[in-house]
């Protein structure tokens, strides 16, 4: 089991040339994500030279416009003054104007004339794009006879909004690529302390004897946001925390958490154990909802509007007074690992801090002798500066009466290391050009996770109840409080 972790977390550079082509390559995530990530693996050395970036947007842009428009608005936030490798790294990048559902097909004609003679190249299709085009791209791309066997998708969350739109999306994907080309994302299984999860439970023999309900009380996963949503509320008003957080990144956190040993160290058998804790999920259902989730939206705080008051290109409607900014779940696990153990998942927007990670919380000692003992916790931070510290409890020096005090083991990755941690996007796109699906979700995996989501939305838009206001800036709905202190327990925000 010691071989397993290093070999699932790590991939040989990708060195051989390949086409990415990116749908949506003018937008927030390419400018912000995607091309910053790409010139990192550049700067790197891996990305082989012949290797290049397509863009694909309604821009209506020149080759020489995108690049200019990639130089004023992303090399201005990379840190670092490397001019012979940003101007190599331009070179890479090329803009095709393309509409999807047009009847003008000239822009599949531009890509065919550009792609023509490298057939023989691995071709990604990075959908930076809404779900809903995700099926008409494929579909057209394999008219333009641009879908090779050496070809991948790779389709940004959400994947749809319910169980049924998520199955009709992977049908229409289905019906062009074969599983094994398609690679669902979520950023989150590309970040350090997400791999290093891995590592800790399944490279280190001391922790599996106590990685289970004998000696863990509860886990909380927290995913919390400082920023709100403004210019966004009419993609908001249509998601939610639910959809946009909790079925995709909390849960693909849970399921790392909970799931068993692989028992072979390829690429499915991670995969494959983590659809196995989705459905062990205890269903939440009817009353149950009311009981066990908790949905809050975010009102006017010091010097911030509220969520109904945010600027939007769109007006408030019914939807916007319904929908919520913040989700709190109490869920179990029903198996032999983790039957009695609660894991408590919350995010939310307009928090006191910005702050993502995974809280092991130990059970007391079985016979305190020591006044002021409390229970170990595991802490694994992900953002924003990525670490692991475990809370063991000390005595604090001096003579006479002995005080306990919790005291952190610390690994900082940036401190230990002494290097620079990837941004997710690197590690995943790298992957994507590798071949490497083991950091995505399979397509039984995403509907796993719609099907225990589900009852909550229906619960949710079908109750006459609004979401619990708080105001910005705070730690969110009471009633998110209660779902832990019902059973004696706290959310975690101590700082470490």
């Amino acid at each position: 089991m010691g071989d397993l972790a290093p070999s699932t977390v790590t991939s040989t550079p990708q060195r051989h040339a390949a086409d990415l082509i990116v749908f949506g390559g003018t937008g927030d995530l390419s400018m912000r994500k995607l091309i910053p990530a790409l010139y990192h693996c550049d700067r790197d050395g891996r990305l082989a030279d012949e290797t290049r970036i397509i863009a694909m947007s309604r821009g209506g842009l020149t080759d020489a416009d995108f690049r200019g428009k990639v130089d004023s608005e992303v090399r201005p936030a990379l840190h670092g003054d490397d001019d012979e490798g940003w101007q190599r790294f331009l070179r890479r990048l090329h803009h095709v104007s393309l509409d999807v559902g047009s009847s003008d097909r000239g822009g599949w004609s531009a890509l065919t004339h550009l792609l023509a003679g490298y057939e023989d190249r691995d071709r990604v299709f990075y959908l930076a794009s809404p779900p809903m085009t995700f099926g008409p791209f494929c579909r057209e791309a394999h008219e333009a006879g641009l879908v090779t066997p050496r070809s991948r998708v790779v389709l940004e969350k959400p994947l749809g909004r319910d169980l049924v739109s998520a199955q009709a999306i992977n049908d229409e994907v289905g019906e062009i690529f074969d599983e094994r080309q398609i690679f669902r994302i979520d950023h989150y299984l590309g970040k350090e302390t997400v791999q290093n999860l891995l590592v800790l439970r399944f490279a280190n023999a001391f922790l599996e004897p106590v990685w289970n309900s004998l000696w863990i009380d509860h886990v909380q996963i927290t995913v919390a946001e400082t920023v709100g949503t403004p210019g966004r509320r009419g993609y908001y008003d249509h998601a939610g925390a639910l959809r946009d957080m909790v079925q995709n990144h909390l849960l693909q956190l849970l399921c790392l958490v909970a799931m068993e040993p692989p028992s072979r160290n390829d690429r499915e058998s991670i995969r494959d154990e983590k659809v196995k804790v989705l459905q062990s999920l205890r269903p939440i259902v009817g009353s149950e909802v009311d009981r066990f989730a908790v949905r809050g939206q975010y009102t006017a705080g010091e010097g911030v509007p509220g969520y109904l008051d945010e600027p939007a290109s769109t007006p408030t409607t019914d939807i916007s007074h319904r929908v919520e900014t913040y989700a709190a779940i109490r869920a179990e696990v029903k198996n032999w690992r983790w039957a009695g153990v609660p894991f408590y998942l919350r995010t939310g927007k307009r928090l006191p801090d910005r702050r993502s990670e995974i809280v092991i919380q130990f059970k007391d000692v079985p016979h305190a002798i020591f006044p002021g003992a409390a229970p170990n916790r595991l802490v694994l931070r992900l953002q924003p500066s990525e670490g692991i510290h475990l809370l063991l409890m000390a005595k604090e020096p001096g003579a006479g009466e002995v005080t306990l005090r919790p005291v952190p083991l610390s690994l900082s990755f940036a401190e230990t290391f002494q290097s620079r941690v990837p941004d997710a996007y690197e590690r995943l796109l790298m992957d994507v050009l590798a071949g490497n699906p083991t950091l995505f979700m399979r397509r039984d995996e995403v509907e796993a996770a719609w099907r225990w989501i589900d009852p909550i939305i229906e619960n949710w838009e079908g109750s006459e109840s609004l979401p619990e206001p708080y105001p910005a800036g705070t730690a969110g709905p009471a009633g998110a409080h209660e779902l832990l202190a019902r059973s004696g327990r706290t959310w975690h925000e101590e700082e470490l």
